[in-house]
């Protein structure tokens, strides 16, 4: 994908009173885009994501976008993009409509009264209403969100065709292209003993000129963690996302404890609310957070998690759930007012998509995702690509993850 400007253009803020931030109407739909390979994880294979996108127009005619996406439905996670619709359709959107757009920790407190749970529908409409509201200023996001800290981001891709000699050749690729230098692989599909041959060979084929991360998706138990990390560390991997269960908390600070300063843990599923956080952080359990904004249930919480990190002394990777350029410029702008005690990004979800929804996504320079400024997210939603994908439209099924791909073949 060519690096090109992400900036949205130039809006001046609207004169407003208070009527004119009323929201007015709030529509959802799901839209089914192909990837361009299958991705593969531990629990199988995708080759289609399909997001929840939401649309928010405030009184003063401002247009604000949301999204929520998840990985493989509800195979990674309680909620499908079926259930996401359904909940801002019926709950969500209801609670809100007619109110001031503005109050968004008020909003926020309204959507945990009417519908348990739910934490991606409800970064959906989150997002949306922060957008709306930033647009109806000519304001970027992050104003609103703290401040801007960060201006760019180093950027990791994931290699996850499961394919050693392929995933290698994608690096490659990467590298010359000058944007990828940091690289996820996704394992625990496969025995473990497999899995390390697999990454081990990738790593000597980089031979050190790019660092390496492994995601286990939680799909160790505490004794295969054991005895592979430690194999993973020697290989070069230096930073093991979620190798244990999200539940299995002893063995998760087990690991942190035992690989000491040779590699970093990182927790993903088991960090969801800043109760998590903070109970992660008294344990001592893990030394990163992965910080995905729709699993803790928006921009504001994501910030409250962090706050966590922050005062425990604990890193942030900016992850990902391979949403299109508007939800990935959503994280960017919340991520970008956050400490510099990073471990970098994957916001790299608009490139594994055989298409966009935008006009032009962020831009990637140099190994490093530059963080929008335009108003709003600073992307400009295409609708035509909206309604091109929509499923209504296009009358697809939901689709399902392919289990078949489990268990694949090491390449030699």
């Amino acid at each position: 994908m060519t690096s090109v400007a992400t900036q949205a253009p130039a809006q001046a803020p609207i004169m407003l009173d208070d009527a004119s931030w009323r929201i007015e109407r709030i529509h959802a739909r799901i839209v089914d885009i192909p990837t361009i390979r299958p991705h593969k994880f531990s629990f199988g294979a995708i080759s289609r994501q399909s997001p929840v996108i939401v649309q928010l127009w405030l009184a003063n005619g401002a247009c604000g976008y949301g999204e929520a996406a998840t990985i493989g439905g509800p195979s990674w996670n309680e909620e499908s993009p079926e259930t996401i619709l359904h909940a801002i359709q019926n709950y969500l959107a209801p609670a809100v409509a007619g109110a001031d757009a503005r109050r968004f920790a008020a909003h926020v407190q309204r959507f945990d009264a009417v519908c348990k749970g739910n934490a991606f529908a409800k970064s959906a409409v989150e997002m949306a209403l922060i957008d709306a509201v930033a647009r109806s200023l000519g304001a970027p996001a992050w104003q609103l969100l703290g401040g801007k800290r960060i201006e760019r981001l180093p950027l990791a891709w994931t290699l996850a065709s499961g394919d050693s000699q392929r995933d290698l050749e994608e690096a490659e690729k990467m590298m010359q292209a000058r944007r990828h230098r940091l690289f996820k692989l996704k394992i625990g599909a496969r025995s473990p003993a497999d899995d390390v041959a697999h990454v081990t060979r990738i790593a000597r084929g980089l031979d050190g000129r790019a660092s390496m991360t492994v995601d286990v998706n939680q799909a160790w138990d505490g004794n295969t963690a054991r005895q592979f990390l430690p194999q993973l560390v020697e290989a070069g991997v230096t930073l093991i996302e979620q190798p244990v269960a999200k539940w299995d908390v002893q063995s998760l600070r087990e690991a942190a404890q035992s690989l000491g300063s040779a590699a970093l843990i990182m927790a993903d599923e088991t960090v969801c609310s800043a109760q998590d956080a903070f109970m992660l952080a008294s344990q001592r359990a893990c030394h990163v957070f992965s910080l995905k904004v729709a699993k803790h249930g928006g921009l504001l919480r994501t910030r409250e998690v962090a706050a966590v990190a922050q005062a425990a002394g604990i890193g942030w990777y900016g992850g990902t759930m391979l949403e299109t350029s508007l939800g990935s410029a959503a994280s960017a702008h919340v991520f970008s007012t956050l400490s510099d005690q990073h471990q970098g990004c994957e916001l790299f979800g608009p490139q594994l998509l055989v298409d966009d929804i935008v006009e032009q996504p962020m831009t990637v320079r140099d190994f490093e995702l530059e963080l929008p400024d335009g108003p709003g997210f600073g992307v400009v939603v295409d609708e035509k690509r909206l309604d091109r994908f929509d499923r209504a439209r296009q009358g697809l099924t939901p689709a399902t993850v392919d289990f078949g791909r489990l268990g694949a073949p090491a390449a030699t």
